[in-house]
Parts: C-alpha cells; structure tokens; sequence
C-alpha cells in the first residue's frame, strides 16, 4: 500500500513526457507535455480569388467617357485655286455621314497598264493612221511574255498564301493551349516550404518589410509579393536545411478553393499567433510575449501557397536543392496572367522569437532534410 502514490506518480510523469526519435540519427528525446505545444509567432500576407482573377476576366473596353475627337467647331480654310486649272475646278473635302469633314484629302490609286513598246513602232512605213497594229510574230511574243509574267505572279502568291497559312496554323496552336488554359475551370494548387537556419533572419525582416508595404488588394501587388518571396529565398540557398513540396491540379474552382484554404488553415494552425497579417489590404498586428525560457532559435519556416490557372502540375516532389532552386525560378517567373492566388506564411514572425529544433520536428514533421 505504501507503494501506490509512488505507482501514481510515475504514471502522471509518464503521460506528460513526449518521446520521439530523431530522422537524423537514433537518439532518443524526451520533452514535457507542455514544452511539446510550445509554438511561435507567424506572419501571413497574400490575398487573390479563384473565381474573379484576371485570367477569367472579360477583355478590356474602351473606359467609360472616352470618345474619338469631334471636329465640330474646328477652322477650316479653303486652299488657293492652283494656278491654270479649270476655272469651274473647286475643292470639295471628303464629307462624312455624320456632316463633319475631313481635313486629309483622300487619295485613290488608278493602276495604269505598262507600255509596250516595239522596235517596229519606229519605223513610220509600218504605221497607218492614228493607230497601229504588229506583225503576228511580235504580238504572239508580247502574249508570251504577258501570260509568264501572270503565271508567275500567281505562283508567287500561291506559295506566300500557303507559307502564311502554316505560320497562322503554328501561331494558333500554340495561343490556343494557353487560351483554353486561362478560360476553362481546371486549376493548380501548389505548396512550397523551406526551412532555413537561423542565421537567415534578416528574411523575417524582409518579409515583414515586404508585407507590409505591397499592396496585396490589388493583382499587381500579388504578383510583387510573389516574385519577392521567392527572390528572397533564392538569396539564402546556404542556409536551406528542410523542404516539402506539392502541386496538384483539379478540375473545378470549388475544388480549388477548398484545397487551397485546406492547406492554409493547416499551416496557419501551427502558429501560436498571427502577429502580422496582410490579406487583401486589410493590415493587422497582434502583440506577442516569447517565453523567456525557451531554446534558442534554430529555424525559420518559409511557405508560399500558389493558385495558378495551369492545366497540369507546376512540378514534382522535392528532394533537393537543385530541384528547390528550379522551383523557386519557375514561381518568380510566373506569368502574371496565371497568378490567380497567393498567400506567404512564415515563422517564427517575430525576430525575438524563436523556433526550435523539437518544434521543427514536431510541427513540421513531413519536412525532408536537403
């Protein structure tokens, strides 16, 4: 009977204590229950729409009170007569249906013939009258001469009208793909995250700076936030030390969007606060208290979630810098037509936080060291 407060308390002790093994080596580590919940600040700016993105917008008109100019109320001054012409000669401008005129005279060609010319046309004995008509043998060479130049030009345009042809065809193949990829439904959702060692925090300083200065409302603003997130991590490839990857494409906008908030909400739940956020130009800071008795920093986690109007894949698992690196090129590179939605998170936000290597292992868990 004595025994049994010191058999409770070790079951207490038990159910607090965490054991886990490190992917690195086969060391056992234990933690306190209440270490292990410990997380840090998060930060997450983005903002964008499945369903109202410019790449299914209609095509731009003409803003509203544009016009073409009128010329009602301008000058116009009659030019002087040319000198010997026709005294009934008067110049008339070009009227249009609307009665304005227009001031630039219009020219119309008249195609005039060649002359043919015959060395028999100089001698005056083979002339009679005002006219004059060749010898056989010469008119039968002039006709010769006329139909091979005809026969020509019509070859001519026959090859140009089927070169033309092909490149239209080979043009048309190539914008139709990505017509049909910017107007039909399907979409793909990728996700992108890096962990980089601590000494890269002047990327929570420039991701804060950045997120707070973009104008994430708009889609250029989107665009901006993109490109600089995945620039700032190219920036760091030294300090890359964990990376998980996925890009998957559906169908329909509803499925995306679902898929899309799926993965942000997950995300967003490892953090204990979002000290700073900037989704859609709306800004909001929460304050936050380190615990002073944590482990010193050791990570900082990046994540960029991307919906883009791709009919396939962005990419493949990532395993490696290399593969990262092509990555990260490909996101910074992205057309701005095929942006549809974007959202950066990282953590820790704060940079007197910190992120240890259990709560790497414990939040971030399906990470691959690279």
């Amino acid at each position: 009977m004595k025994r049994l407060p010191a058999i409770a308390a070790g079951i207490l002790l038990a159910g607090s204590v965490n054991l886990y093994l490190s992917p690195e080596s086969s060391e056992v580590y234990f933690r306190l229950g209440a270490e292990a919940l410990a997380r840090s600040s998060g930060g997450r700016s983005g903002g964008g729409s499945f369903r109202s993105a410019p790449s299914r917008s209609s095509g731009s008109s003409r803003p509203s009170g544009s016009s073409r100019p009128s010329s009602s109320g301008s000058s116009f001054s009659r030019p002087s007569r040319p000198s010997g012409s026709n005294p009934s000669w008067e110049y008339r401008p070009y009227q249009q249906p609307g009665g304005s005129y227009n001031r630039n005279p219009v020219i119309v060609p008249v195609p005039v013939g060649p002359r043919v010319y015959s060395p028999s046309n100089s001698n005056p004995a083979n002339q009679s009258g005002a006219g004059y008509s060749g010898s056989p043998a010469s008119t039968a060479g002039e006709n010769d001469w006329i139909a091979g130049l005809i026969l020509l030009g019509v070859a001519g345009s026959v090859v140009f009208f089927l070169v033309y042809l092909g490149i239209r065809a080979a043009r048309n193949a190539g914008g139709g793909a990505v017509s049909n990829e910017l107007s039909n439904d399907t979409v793909t959702v990728s996700k992108v995250q890096v962990a980089l060692l601590a000494q890269a925090r002047y990327i929570q300083t420039e991701l804060t700076k950045l997120s707070l200065e973009v104008d994430t409302s708009t889609h250029e603003g989107l665009v901006q936030l993109l490109q600089e997130s995945a620039l700032a991590l190219l920036r760091s490839p030294e300090n890359w030390s964990h990376v998980l990857g996925s890009s998957e494409t559906v169908k329909t906008l509803t499925d995306a969007e679902a898929l899309f908030n799926q993965l942000s909400i997950a995300e967003r739940s490892k953090f204990s606060v979002e000290t700073l956020t900037n989704v859609g130009g709306r800004i909001s800071r929460k304050a936050f208290k380190p615990d002073p008795d944590e482990d010193p920093a050791s990570y900082i986690v990046v994540t960029l979630l991307v919906g883009t109007a791709h009919d396939q894949p962005l990419f493949s698992e990532i395993k490696t810098a290399d593969a990262l690196k092509a990555v990260l090129e490909k996101l910074a590179s992205l057309p701005s037509d095929y942006l549809m939605v974007f959202e950066l998170l990282w953590s820790p936000q704060e940079e007197t936080d910190s992120l240890t290597y259990d709560e790497l292992l414990t939040e971030y868990s399906a990470m691959i060291q690279i």
